[in-house]
C-alpha cells in the first residue's frame, strides 16, 4: 500500500513536481509569501487541479512542526514500500552489472536524504536498508535528497544479512567501508557487479555486517580527521566506483 508523505520547503516541492506531478495530493500554502519563487510555485499546484488551501504560517507550523517548510508543504503519494521481493525483481531485469549502496541502519534523515543524492547522482540502481533501526521517508530526507528519494529505488528489508548473502549468491560482490579495512579504497576493485555497504553514524557497521563483506576497504585519510560523514564517505565511495567503471566502457 502506497504512503502519504508530507513535503515541505521551495526546492523539494519544486523536486516533487519536476519528477511526478501526479503524486501531489493536497497543497497547504502561507498566505502571507507573495513573492516571486512562492507565486510561479502556487501556479504550478494550483494547475494540478487537488485540494489547495491557502492559510495562516501557524497551520503549515501545525502540519510540520519544527521543520523549515518555507511558506508550501504538499501531501505526496510515494511508492508501496518495496521489500525484498521487489529487489530481487528488480535485479533479475537489470542488463548491466549493478552498482547498490547498502546503508546499515544509517538513521539520521539528514545523512539518508544526503546519501540518496549522491545515489543517484551516481547512477545507483538499488539502495538497501534494514526496516528497524534505520531512517525512513520523512520530509527531512527528501528536503535533503531534493529530488533523489523519489529517483532512487529504497529498499526495506527486514533481515539484512539474509539480503547480503542473497546478493553474494547473484555473483554481487559486498565492499564494506572500515576504518581498519585492509585495502585502500583506491586499490579496491569496484568495477563490477558491487555492493557498497556503508555502517550507521559513529559505530560503523555491525558485526554481522563486516563479516558477510567479501573485503573490507579505508577511505585514505591525510589529515588529522579520523573519519567522514557516512553520507560523505558514501559519495567518495560511490564515486571511485564511477570513476573505475567509466574506465572500463
Amino acid at each position: 500500500m502506497s504512503q502519504t508523505t508530507l513535503i515541505g520547503g521551495l526546492h523539494s516541492v519544486q523536486a516533487a513536481l519536476r519528477y511526478d506531478p501526479s503524486r501531489v495530493r493536497e497543497v497547504w500554502l502561507d498566505s502571507r509569501r507573495r513573492d516571486g519563487r512562492h507565486q510561479k510555485l502556487r501556479r504550478q499546484l494550483e494547475a494540478l487541479e487537488c485540494p489547495v488551501h491557502v492559510s495562516h504560517p501557524r497551520a503549515l507550523d501545525e502540519k510540520l512542526p519544527d521543520f523549515n517548510h518555507q511558506g508550501v508543504i504538499v501531501a505526496w503519494q510515494g511508492r508501496p514500500p518495496l521489500d525484498e521481493g521487489d529487489l530481487a525483481q528488480h535485479l533479475d531485469g537489470l542488463s548491466h552489472e549493478p552498482l547498490i549502496l547498502v546503508l546499515d541502519q544509517v538513521q539520521d534523515p539528514h545523512n539518508l536524504g544526503a546519501c540518496l543524492r549522491s545515489a543517484d547522482a551516481a547512477g545507483v540502481d538499488a539502495v538497501i536498508t534494514p526496516r528497524d533501526r534505520a531512517a525512513g521517508l520523512t520530509p527531512v530526507v527528501h528536503r535533503v535528497a531534493a529530488g533523489a528519494a523519489e529517483a532512487v529505488p529504497l529498499y526495506q528489508v527486514t533481515n539484512l544479512v539474509r539480503c547480503l548473502r542473497d546478493l553474494r549468491d547473484r555473483g554481487i560482490w559486498l565492499f564494506g567501508l572500515a576504518d581498519t579495512g585492509a585495502i585502500g579504497l583506491h586499490d579496491s576493485d569496484l568495477s563490477g557487479a558491487v555492493a557498497v555497504v556503508m555502517g550507521a553514524e559513529g559505530t560503523g557497521l555491525r558485526r554481522l555486517t563486516r563479516e558477510h563483506c567479501d573485503a573490507l576497504v579505508a577511505i585514505p585519510m591525510a589529515g588529522r580527521v579520523e573519519s567522514l560523514n557516512v553520507s560523505v564517505a558514501t559519495g567518495v565511495v560511490l564515486f571511485e566506483a564511477v570513476r573505475q567503471r567509466s574506465a572500463l566502457s
